[in-house]
């Protein structure tokens, strides 16, 4: 069962698993259906929440972020990989013993995971 939450003109303003707190001048109207398609608008009729058209796909925007996330991939990786560092202590023994422990790994890791 999800609630739809329409505000006072009668639009689809929010989604989910519960009511949210009243706020302050907040006008809004809960109506809670079991078959919700967010891939459908919706509009408050009556009381009734009525399932609408097809919500259009932007396939450019859609494209876009897909190229977007394609081309960061290197970033998430790489973060990914300095989780596991313990980087304070590498960077503290390397000065206390005068070695390049923390930049060599760190290099490593962008060797690994170049940027596009």
């Amino acid at each position: 069962m999800t609630n739809l939450i329409f505000d006072s003109s009668n639009n689809l303003i929010m989604t989910g698993n519960i009511v949210p707190s009243s706020h302050e001048g907040a006008e809004y109207t809960v109506v809670l259906i079991d078959d919700y398609d967010y891939k459908y608008s919706y509009s408050l009729v009556d009381g009734d929440a009525v399932k609408g058209d097809l919500i259009p796909i932007d396939t450019v925007e859609v494209n876009r972020l897909e190229a977007e996330f394609v081309a960061t991939q290197y970033s998430r990786d790489r973060k990914a990989k300095y989780d596991l560092l313990n980087q304070d202590e590498m960077r503290f023994d390397d000065v206390k013993n005068s070695t390049t422990t923390w930049v060599d790994a760190i290099d490593a890791i962008k060797a690994a995971h170049p940027k596009p």
